[in-house]
């Protein structure tokens, strides 16, 4: 095909990509229990609490997001609900992020992918999270991205393993389908170590030293 002909189909490309539902699922709902305190709701240097970062990076560059909490989490669940996040609460939240994502993708319902955030990661860059769900809309079935061939958030899973996420269990999320299918599984390569940057103690928000 020559180049007029693909630059022709490329606008047509673009808008039934857009066209997809593809819907940002945020895992808010963990214990935090090595944070010391509310982790989520804690502020970033620039004000902002973690979990609303999250939030908002991925709402930014999906067609709408649905937030997982915890029972007894009122003031996340409104916080991101003031984002225009679903919120729903996991009542199983304690099982493991596989009972979370299994919350979410149920409150979601059917849809053509979903792009699998966490709520603890607040550094991910919007154009990250863009090139996974750019990589759904193209037909990947599963991908992620890989900073330093290291595997990383989100996760973009297609809407054809609605059914394996609903029946999700335990604290394994989305690996055990990830590692059933890996053979599928597109990698992004990524110049961004947020994708990697999960916080689990006050010193992860630390600055990373350059390498």
């Amino acid at each position: 095909m020559g180049g007029e002909a693909r630059a022709a189909l490329r606008p047509l490309r673009l808008r039934s990509q857009a066209s997809l539902k593809i819907v940002g699922l945020l895992l808010a709902a963990g214990a935090a229990s090595r944070f010391g305190s509310d982790k989520l709701r804690h502020e970033l240097p620039h004000g902002v609490p973690m979990a609303i970062q999250a939030a908002r990076h991925l709402k930014s560059e999906t067609a709408s997001v649905v937030a997982v909490v915890r029972p007894g989490q009122d003031e996340l669940f409104n916080e991101l609900q003031g984002e225009g996040c679903n919120v729903v609460v996991c009542e199983n939240a304690d099982e493991g992020m596989g009972a979370s994502l299994a919350c979410a993708a149920r409150a979601a319902g059917k849809a053509a992918g979903y792009v699998v955030a966490l709520g603890d990661m607040p550094f991910i860059r919007r154009s990250s999270i863009a090139a996974v769900r750019d990589a759904l809309a193209s037909g990947a079935a599963l991908t992620a991205p890989y900073w330093r061939g290291r595997r990383g958030h989100p996760v973009g899973i297609a809407g054809r393993f609605f059914e394996e996420l609903i029946a999700l269990r335990g604290d394994e999320g989305a690996k055990r389908i990830l590692a059933a299918n890996e053979k599928i599984l597109v990698k992004i390569p990524l110049g961004d170590p947020g994708v990697i940057r999960d916080i689990d103690r006050p010193e992860d928000l630390m600055p990373p030293l350059a390498v």
